[in-house]
């Protein structure tokens, strides 16, 4: 089925997970894993946070981590 002329032809995203660290917070660290895609990925449309967490060390929180999934139109290729 081809897309008439004049009107958006479907698309296709593909989703990945990355992980953003901040020592300053949450928010950063999933700004971090944006930021990084958005160097090398095009059409960045979506980005969900699925987990949070810290890293201790010695009872103390070093770091924080966001999980992301970000979502770009596919093109095709890896």
């Amino acid at each position: 089925m081809q897309a008439k002329e004049g009107k958006m032809a479907d698309s296709v995203y593909k989703v990945i997970e990355l992980v953003g660290t901040s020592t300053e917070s949450w928010e950063k660290a999933a700004e971090a894993a944006v930021n990084m895609a958005s160097k090398s990925l095009r059409d960045l449309r979506i980005a969900e946070i699925v987990e949070l967490d810290m890293q201790l060390e010695n009872g103390k929180v070093i770091a924080y981590r966001a999980k992301v999934k970000v979502s770009f139109k596919y093109q095709g290729k890896e």
